[in-house]
């Protein structure tokens, strides 16, 4: 059956923004809050975005940007720009097949999608559904043996390994509790409310799942209990040691995902990590740390140059990549926006975000002179005061 559609004439998608309007609509309140709510006051969350706010660039003219050259290198794997798509967990729920449609939608403009150990698609169905290759997200385990059988079921079709270190257990995310209180008829509105979402993902799709457990895994009804259940699964002991055993039982890339210290970036790369994720779990699980983009220039330098350093959270547009890539990424990770074009309008839609932000970076860099992403550097990103708060980017990132 199609993919339940909005009407473009009725619903103009322009920019991320109007996709993640949409979804807000699309989607049963719960489920929202569960993509949106950060941990604690949600102060990171914010920052995470704000902080890209605050970094101005120098803009340069008189520039040949006739032919723009966005196409990186990661990692082995040549991307049409520097721009991968980050492990979701349970994005199966937010749309019909929704790793599947993300997966194919990545490919189409060659670039990587990953999938969450947490998905409800499996590894091998992902590989059904696309010759492209994709990344495989890894969460430490607390049963070694299932541990190891779901990396080797990855090597067959994953070249790239996303090991996340910054999950030792949930954290307090407050605004979705909210969300989930209510009687058993306020859920029943909602759906109704919802009915559109409720016939694409439940009566035309699956019964929810996560396709890579092991059939030992208890039968999961709904979302909070995947969660419960996901979290007293992981392995709290999890130590340098233990991504020992990871790298001896890995042939493939590994990229250590969720660092903000420079310290650990150095002792990642000393480990045998082949990169890092500069991440805080899109400030889900903890608030008070650092945002991504002020916690990475440190941490580029902490490092060799050849060493891959990757960065999510608060990137919501071209303008943003090219922001990440002069404060010393490689290329960005992105996951809500992903997920609002996924609600919103299926595989249509994650293309649809994927042509936002390649075209904006190819504005944002024609605007600043610059004919390749290769040329991104430091050089670009000036530091004015800013007026009514006293304060520079310097501050900020440095």
């Amino acid at each position: 059956m199609r993919y339940f559609d909005r009407s473009p004439s009725k619903f103009p998608l322009t920019a991320i923004s109007d996709y993640r309007s949409a979804a807000k609509k699309r989607l049963p309140k719960c489920l929202f809050a569960f993509l949106e709510g950060g941990a604690f006051d949600e102060v990171t969350i914010r920052k995470n975005r704000e902080d890209f706010q605050h970094i101005y660039l120098k803009r340069r003219v008189l520039k040949d940007v006739s032919h723009i050259d966005l196409k990186k290198e990661i990692l082995g794997q040549k991307l049409a720009f520097p721009l991968i798509l980050a492990p979701v967990g349970f994005a199966g729920c937010y749309a019909r097949q929704g790793e599947i449609a993300a997966a194919r939608a990545a490919a189409k403009v060659q670039i990587p999608f990953s999938l969450s150990t947490v998905g409800i698609a499996s590894i091998e169905e992902i590989a059904k559904h696309t010759a492209h290759p994709f990344w495989f997200q890894f969460y430490a385990l607390k049963d070694k043996s299932f541990s190891l059988e779901l990396l080797q079921r990855a090597q067959a079709n994953c070249p790239v390994l996303l090991l996340t270190v910054d999950l030792p257990v949930p954290g307090a995310r407050y605004c979705y509790n909210r969300s989930m209180k209510g009687s058993g008829f306020s859920s029943f509105i909602d759906m109704l409310l919802h009915i559109r979402w409720w016939v694409d993902v439940h009566l035309c799709g699956e019964r929810f799942k996560i396709g890579n457990l092991p059939g030992t895994a208890p039968p999961l009804a709904d979302l909070p209990s995947m969660r419960k259940w996901i979290g007293s699964q992981i392995n709290q002991s999890f130590s340098w040691r233990d991504f020992e055993w990871v790298r001896a039982n890995w042939p493939g890339k590994i990229i250590i995902k969720g660092i903000l210290d420079p310290e650990d970036a150095r002792l990642a790369e000393e480990a045998g990590a082949d990169g890092i994720v500069v991440s805080n779990h899109g400030a889900r699980h903890l608030d008070g740390t650092l945002s991504t983009i002020a916690a990475l220039p440190k941490i580029r330098d902490q490092v060799s140059e050849k060493f891959e350093v990757l960065i999510d959270g608060g990137i919501t547009s071209g303008l943003d990549i090219v922001k990440a890539l002069a404060l010393g990424a490689d290329a960005c990770m992105i996951g809500k926006p992903w997920i609002y074009g996924l609600a919103a309008r299926g595989e249509r839609g994650v293309s649809e975000i994927l042509a936002i932000f390649q075209n904006e970076l190819r504005i944002a860099m024609a605007h600043l002179g610059l004919a390749s992403v290769q040329a991104i550097n430091r050089d670009i990103i000036c530091n004015p005061s800013l007026n009514s708060l006293n304060y520079s980017v310097d501050h900020l990132i440095f």
